[in-house]
Order: structure tokens, then C-alpha cells, then sequence
């Protein structure tokens, strides 16, 4: 019985118990990752198979009464230090949670989800999103089905937004949205007015395996360890971790647009960075893992925006990128080089999409999910209902559905919910980015120079040693001072973009 263990007796045993879950958790990751990279066509049925098998074992650990009753003993121990009390913590609201999932809706899910990939694959290889439709519509039956299943206030989206941002919900973002609407549409007209960068020459041919070194080269100077990774080719790119050890990317390549790559890998490498900066000895533990999607988004966001696109970065390495394409920027300067990766103009794809229309994408996606959980907008006209919202907020036609309502990966993994964070985590990373360049002598002269160590090292002790200890918010307030703000990024795009 638990109540006749010492408190470190059982503490060990919930660690243990907990670790051999993300054991299993961590298994069915090399699965995914290997079923976005190399796995062969034919294989799918059988690995949708294996996935089901390993996320109905990870349920029944992860809600077994055992691990409730030491959970719940713990509780009542006086003895933990505050790490080891937030684990059991947040280890019994988890339980919880997931003692609430049926274990035939957990399998019922894994397989959706397996079938729901495969058919997104299917439809953009046809670009025909009727070949995805069907799926679609089954994994928002059980979405909804989820969101009873969790319960939740107000609207059902709310559900679905805490389980990647814990306490978000539609009001607040209601409240963002208005902001970016009211604040960033007044600022989009006035850069409209500018004369239009001249981008074309990141347009032209770009030779597939030196862009391919570039994103190697670029990850090693942010400081991703490729003894703890590795990066291969996917069709969206993602970041996936094992452990702190094993953090693996993914990026895309094309070989007639230079961005396409470049800002995906630096992307990714900011998600990497973070998880190979969470702390190895809490492996299975809440406080070895991330605080949130928000701030996970952050961390890319930094990297790829307010690093990535930033004069200073490319003063360092610009002249490293005319060497291997001389052909295409010999005769491109700096400031017109900085000019064209800045370029804000309305487009069809999220992830192409520049720091400011970025955010009319996601509000797209915000809007649909609602609609969608709802009731309000069904799957049959989901195509409709996204072309119609990209010719109301960004003034673009979509041209078919690949470049539209294919154009993500997400839905058909079942995240809705996840799309606001890339939002939050632009907000989120301005705030950080503003407080590093405060608290850090001589940052912006170090990254001139391509030396993020310091830069880094402030994110190592700020941001990522403390797993989920801390809210978004809180940890947010911690490093800033404040709560998140929507002014620290809206100051940021003006200082930027009118001063191109």
C-alpha cells in the first residue's frame, strides 16, 4: 500500500511509473516521425495498427488506479520540494483529465487520426480536398465527442484551446484577434504604400543540395546539437523530441524559392532548441516538458522573426550566402536582400507568409475551428467557407486546394485548437526578445557577428529549464515583469517595417 512507503520510496515509484508511459509515448513518436519521413506507402495501414496498440497501452498506464492511489497519497505528503510538488501536481490533473477518455475513444481516435494523414497526403498529391473531406469530417465528430468528454465553459473550442494553452479561451482570443484586426490593419496600409521590394531573385533556382547544407549550417551557429539530432525532408516541417538527447527536424525544399527552406529550418531549430534545453532528469515528468504550445511558439518565432529576418543576422551571414549562390545575390546588396526576406504583402500560404499577414492566417484558422466545433460551419464546405475568408481578409483568390484548404498539416492530426498558439507565440517571443536585449549586454552586437551563444544562454536560464512549473503567463511575468501584452509586438513591427 502507498500510505506504508517512505515519501521517497514513493516518489521513485511514481517517476519510474511515469517514465515508462513516455516510454511508450516516446515509442509511438518514432512511429510518427518515421511515418512523415521514410515510411513506404504500403506500410501505412499496419503502422495506424501499431499506433492504436501503443496509445491504448499508454491510456491504460496512465490511468490505472495504482498511479492514482500514489498520486493521491503524495498529495498529502509534506516532504516534496517544490519541483517534486508540482509534478504530482499537475500529474494528478493529467490523470484526471485522462481517466475521463473512454479507452474504445482513444483507440477510435489513433486510428482517425492514421487514416485522416494518410487521406491529407492523398488529397494534396490529387489537390482535391473531396479525397480528405470524409476523413475530415469524422475526426471533427470526435473532436467534438472530446470536448464533452473534457467538458468545458462557454463555447466548446475552449476544451480543445486548453490543451495546448492552458486558461486560453475564446474570449481572450477574441480580444487578440480584435487587436490584430484593429491595430495591425491601419499598419499593413500604410507599408502597402511603400514601394514594393524587388524579390525576385529569391525566386530563381536555388540548388536543392546547397540549400540543403545552408539549413545545416544555419541550425549548427544557433547551437542545435546534431549529436542530440537530425534533420530530414517531410512534407510540412515539424519538430519532434524522444528526450532531451534525441530532438529531431524536418524541413521542405524548393529549389525556385530560397525562403521556403531557410526560415523553416531556423524555425524548427528554435522549437529544437527548447526541447534539447529541457531538463533531462525530469524526463516523464511534467517539469520536463514544455510550458506550452505558446511557448514553444515563442521560441520558434524568435529565432526565425526577430533573430532570423533581423539586418543584424544576415550582416553576419550574408556574405556566406553570396558565396554559394553567386549567381543569384552576387550582385544583391544587403539592404536589398533584407528588404525582400521583410516583403509584407497578403499570399495564400501560412507558412510562407510574412510577420504581419501571418497573423489574418491565423485568425482564418481561429474563426474556422470555432465554426467548426459549433456547428456553424460543416466539413462538405470547409473549401468554400476558406477561400471565401481569404478573399475577405487577405484579398486573395485561391487557386486550388493545395495553395487553400490543404494547405496544413494540423487538422488531419486532429489539433484543433493548436493554430491560435502561433499567434500567442509571436506575441509571446517579441515581449521575451525585448527582455533578452535588456538583460543581455552587447545581444544585438553578438548576433552581428553570428554569435548566439549569449543569446542562448539567456533562453537556457529563462525559458526552458522549467518545463510546465509555469504557466505561460507566469513565466512570462517571471522574465518580463509582466503578462503578456499585444503592445511589445505591435511596437516591434512598426519600429521594423517603418524603418525598412
Amino acid at each position: 500500500m502507498p500510505g506504508n512507503k517512505s515519501t521517497a520510496e514513493l516518489y521513485d515509484e511514481y517517476k519510474l511509473k511515469m517514465q515508462k508511459i513516455a516510454d511508450v509515448r516516446n515509442t509511438m513518436a518514432v512511429l510518427g516521425w518515421d511515418q512523415e519521413t521514410y515510411l513506404p506507402e504500403k506500410g501505412a495501414g499496419f503502422r495506424g495498427q501499431q499506433l492504436t496498440t501503443l496509445s491504448s497501452i499508454a491510456h491504460e498506464l496512465f490511468t490505472a488506479p495504482e498511479l492514482g492511489d500514489i498520486l493521491r497519497e503524495l498529495q498529502t505528503r509534506n516532504e516534496l520540494d517544490a519541483v517534486q510538488q508540482k509534478n504530482i501536481s499537475l500529474s494528478t490533473e493529467d490523470y484526471e483529465k485522462n481517466k475521463k477518455y473512454p479507452a474504445a475513444f482513444v483507440a477510435e481516435m489513433s486510428r482517425a487520426t492514421n487514416e485522416s494523414y494518410h487521406a491529407w497526403i492523398k488529397a494534396r498529391k490529387a489537390n482535391d480536398y473531396s479525397i480528405f473531406a470524409p476523413a475530415l469530417s469524422k475526426m471533427i465528430e470526435l473532436k467534438k465527442e472530446e470536448t464533452a468528454i473534457l467538458g468545458y465553459e462557454g463555447h466548446p473550442y475552449n476544451a480543445l484551446l486548453n490543451e495546448y494553452e492552458k486558461g486560453a479561451n475564446t474570449g481572450m482570443l477574441d480580444t487578440i484577434f480584435n487587436d490584430v484586426k484593429q491595430a495591425l490593419s491601419p499598419l499593413l496600409a500604410q507599408i502597402e504604400k511603400q514601394p514594393a521590394a524587388k524579390k525576385d531573385f529569391l525566386l530563381q533556382h536555388y540548388n536543392r543540395d546547397k540549400q540543403w547544407q545552408l539549413g545545416i549550417d544555419l541550425l549548427k551557429a544557433m547551437g542545435y546539437d546534431l549529436k542530440a539530432g537530425r534533420q530530414d525532408i517531410s512534407e510540412h516541417p515539424f519538430t519532434t523530441s524522444f528526450n532531451p538527447l534525441d530532438v529531431r527536424v524536418t524541413t521542405r525544399i524548393d529549389e525556385n524559392d530560397f525562403g521556403n527552406m531557410t526560415w523553416s529550418c531556423i524555425h524548427e531549430g528554435g522549437h529544437a532548441l527548447y526541447e534539447q534545453g529541457l531538463p533531462t532528469e525530469q524526463y516523464g515528468l511534467p517539469c520536463g516538458e514544455a510550458t506550452s504550445l505558446g511557448i514553444h511558439e515563442s521560441q520558434s518565432r524568435l529565432w526565425e522573426n526577430n533573430v532570423g529576418r533581423s539586418r543584424s543576422f544576415w550582416q553576419h551571414h550574408y556574405p556566406q550566402l553570396q558565396q554559394l549562390f553567386p549567381e543569384n545575390l552576387g550582385a544583391v546588396s544587403l539592404a536589398n536582400f533584407y528588404k525582400a526576406i521583410n516583403h509584407v504583402q497578403p499570399s495564400l500560404i501560412r507558412t510562407e507568409a510574412d510577420e504581419l499577414t501571418y497573423h489574418f492566417h491565423i485568425m482564418i484558422r481561429y474563426e474556422i475551428e470555432k465554426g467548426l466545433m459549433d456547428g456553424s460551419i460543416a466539413a462538405k464546405d470547409l473549401k468554400h467557407t476558406w477561400n471565401e475568408y481569404y478573399r475577405q481578409y487577405l484579398h486573395v483568390t485561391v487557386p486550388d486546394d493545395v495553395q487553400g484548404v490543404l494547405q496544413d498539416i494540423h487538422w488531419s492530426h486532429g489539433s484543433f485548437g493548436y493554430f491560435p498558439t502561433y499567434s500567442l507565440g509571436s506575441f509571446y517571443a517579441a515581449q521575451l526578445f525585448s527582455a533578452a536585449q535588456q538583460q543581455v549586454p552587447g545581444l544585438d552586437a553578438s548576433i552581428t557577428t553570428g554569435d548566439y551563444h549569449p543569446l542562448l544562454e539567456w533562453l537556457r536560464t529563462n525559458i526552458h529549464p522549467f518545463g510546465r512549473f509555469y504557466t505561460s503567463n507566469e513565466l512570462c511575468k517571471k522574465v518580463t515583469g509582466k503578462e503578456l501584452q499585444f503592445g511589445y509586438f505591435l511596437d516591434y513591427a512598426k519600429n521594423k517595417f517603418q524603418n525598412m
